[in-house]
């Protein structure tokens, strides 16, 4: 069943990579009494993800922390090593803490698993953009096509602060 507006998140772990290497950090880590932009990605440096999506979460970075975001996060069907890779080639201000869900727990957990497998992509995340406040959706906003970004980027979720 896909999370909707008004659910809680469920526990979850993700990994972050930390100067000791990954580190896991769960659901209450993130989210627990705070309040985060939450956008998800199909893939790690894949061309829409890269070329789109990225760009309109920072772009609008410091607007959506200005609303009283106290977080971005940007979650992938990634491991830790290529979402660090990723946060250090992307995120130059250090705008963004990348959640590493290589496994899809998460991702499976909310039904946002996206059968990619097609592509040679395996399971992946669908996109979407959301906003969290103490782990409760306030905000959903699904993107109809995991190749587009019409109603998932930054500028969308910025608009509905």
């Amino acid at each position: 069943m896909t999370i909707q507006v008004g659910d809680k998140l469920p526990e979850a772990k993700f990994r972050v990579m930390t100067a000791e290497g990954p580190q896991v950090k769960t659901t209450d880590d993130i989210f627990k009494g705070k309040k985060v932009a939450l956008f998800a990605v199909p893939g790690a440096y894949t061309g829409t993800c890269h070329k789109m999506h990225l760009p309109s979460i920072f772009l609008n970075a410091y607007a959506i922390k200005d609303k009283g975001v106290n977080t971005i996060a940007i979650v992938s069907v990634n491991d830790a090593f290529v979402m660090n890779a990723w946060k250090r080639d992307t995120d130059q201000r250090d705008e963004a803490v990348f959640l590493a869900d290589g496994n899809a727990d998460f991702t499976k957990a909310i039904g946002m698993e996206l059968d990619a497998s097609g592509n040679g992509l395996g399971i992946r995340s669908k996109r979407y953009s959301m906003l969290v406040e103490d782990g409760v959706v306030k905000k959903l906003n699904l993107e109809p096509a995991p190749g587009k970004v019409e109603v998932s980027g930054g500028d969308t979720l910025l608009a509905q602060l």
